[in-house]
């Protein structure tokens, strides 16, 4: 991992494995898409750009004895060449700081380590979720293809598990099965914890049991918004070619300068597999 540059400054390994260890579980706190997209990778941290692939319409398997009916195969209609963008925050460690660890024998001070993967994490839902105008990568809430429904008052009777059933039921006459996921906003998930009456659940447990559990609450969504998509490997994947690691950027003014990166890529192959309340 020479383009890291950790051999560029004298740090113990033991501080460079404690900087990855606090990197991975400040991501973990924040990340919430990767709990439920599978992953593709990771590819490598030179990977620049990855395929996505249109297929035709699924349509119906055939029955037949000899296997000699006419049928369309199931293929790539369209494939284009899609760029992997790095996400990255900086900090900085003073060079006291450093000497200070160095004279006393005493770990360095890692939260700037931690509030700098926590903001690389954030950056990663915001990508999933919203995508990104300038590099015109659609995110989960934002792609042209999926089902798109009036999300009912949340706040009133049964509205949000009937609007749930509706997304599902929609997907199911779709074809799609197996894991299906349910992102919502904070407000949304607020309003979920709520008794429904004569069941002596929360509305949220009442949700979980028709999603296997899968229900999340992301800030990446913003206010009033919800996701529902069926996360298999064959509509869906985050494609990873570096994952969330920190590398060494040189010393200003003395200091010394880290950089907290990833490099990764929402690739929606099937978008009708997704359903945005809004």
């Amino acid at each position: 991992m020479d383009y890291l540059m950790r051999n560029d400054i004298d740090l113990p390994q033991e501080a460079w494995q404690s900087i990855d260890t606090t990197v991975v579980q400040a991501a973990k706190a924040v990340l919430i898409a990767r709990k439920f997209l599978p992953v593709y990778g990771p590819l490598g941290a030179g990977t620049q750009s990855v395929y996505l692939d249109t297929f035709n319409e699924l349509g119906d398997s055939q029955s037949d004895f000899f296997g000699e009916a006419e049928a369309e195969p199931l293929q790539v209609k369209a494939r284009k060449f899609v760029e992997v963008p790095m996400l990255y925050k900086d900090f900085s460690i003073g060079w006291r700081d450093m000497e200070y660890a160095k004279q006393t024998g005493l770990p360095l001070d890692l939260s700037l380590v931690a509030a700098a993967a926590n903001a690389c994490a954030r950056k990663e839902d915001q990508l999933i979720f919203l995508g990104n105008k300038t590099s015109k990568t659609a995110g989960l809430a934002t792609a042209d293809g999926s089902e798109k429904i009036a999300i009912s008052d949340w706040k009133t009777g049964e509205n949000a598990f009937q609007d749930i059933v509706k997304g599902l039921q929609s997907l199911a006459s779709k074809g799609f099965a197996g894991k299906f996921t349910l992102a919502v906003s904070p407000d949304l998930f607020t309003q979920l914890q709520r008794l429904q009456e004569n069941t002596g659940l929360l509305e949220s447990e009442r949700i979980k049991k028709v999603l296997g559990g899968n229900l999340f609450m992301t800030p990446a969504l913003g206010t009033g918004k919800a996701i529902l998509v069926c996360a298999e490997p064959q509509n869906i994947d985050l494609v990873i070619g570096q994952d969330m690691i920190t590398g060494y950027l040189g010393s200003e003014k003395l200091n010394h300068l880290f950089r907290v990166l990833e490099t990764i890529l929402l690739r929606i192959k099937r978008p009708e597999a997704i359903v945005v309340f809004s």
